[in-house]
């Protein structure tokens, strides 16, 4: 199990590692948004808050883009199909994707972080820098196979326009670009059912020094279970042991 996925690991990374044409600008675009939009938002905890936000949205990114639309790409692939054939489980597959993922996420939230030192007057303790590592850690997972699971359906031309169709309105509904309390009441209501708001309120809790609500925990939770499993049924056909 070992060697097969620390295997699928390094063909994940060099596969988008030769294509930075595509990952740069899943790494960059959060940073430069923040740049124009986040980093105006004031100082204290509305400076902190908005870099949080922008972290998650990073994250976000990663998952829909760098994996959703790869997995749609790969699946049109004559190695993809020539893979599928092995025999063995699809586990360890997508466990390097998302460890793959997190590589990813790392250098996109840490552009973020680097451009909130220098555009705000963001200083958090070690604690609350601890805490938004944690959400972006467990928001990675559910972002990742919610890309994975676009990207098993889609083909490889519809997979850009329909994690936009995802990707776009889930970061709004999430407040990750307006702050809930700017949002017209019925939009907030459906908001507070949302993976991207649950990732929002924990990244905010932290910044805010406050305690995660179980509820934001659990629907998060939720969504993961969700993701994995429509993942798992999308996907279940792409390895089988050749009968005897």
């Amino acid at each position: 199990m070992t060697r097969h996925l620390s295997a699928e690991l390094g063909l994940t990374l060099r596969i988008l590692f030769r294509q930075p044409g595509f990952w740069i600008p899943t790494v960059l675009f959060p940073a430069m948004l923040y740049a124009f939009f986040g980093a105006n938002s004031g100082g204290g905890a509305w400076a902190a808050n908005a870099m949080a936000s922008f972290a998650v949205y990073a994250v976000l990114g990663v998952g829909f883009f760098q994996f959703g639309v790869s997995v749609a790409q790969d699946r049109a692939s004559p190695f993809a199909t020539w893979q599928s054939t092995l025999p063995g489980s699809a586990v360890p597959q997508w466990i390097a994707r998302i460890i793959a993922a997190v590589i990813f996420v790392t250098l996109a939230v840490a552009l973020v972080i680097a451009l909130a030192h220098l555009m705000t007057d963001v200083d958090l303790p070690a604690r609350a820098w601890g805490r938004l590592a944690a959400v972006c850690l467990m928001a990675t997972g559910t972002a990742t196979l919610m890309g994975i699971a676009l990207g098993s359906v889609a083909s490889a031309r519809a997979a850009v326009p329909l994690a936009n169709l995802v990707y776009l309105p889930l970061a709004y509904l999430g407040g990750l670009w307006v702050p809930p309390i700017a949002m017209p009441a019925a939009i907030n209501a459906i908001s507070e059912w949302t993976p991207t708001r649950a990732m929002g309120e924990l990244a905010w809790a932290a910044m805010e020094g406050r305690a995660w609500s179980l509820q934001d925990l659990g629907l998060l939770a939720a969504w993961t279970l969700a993701a994995a499993a429509m993942t798992g049924l999308t996907t279940r056909p792409l390895r089988r042991r050749p009968s005897a």
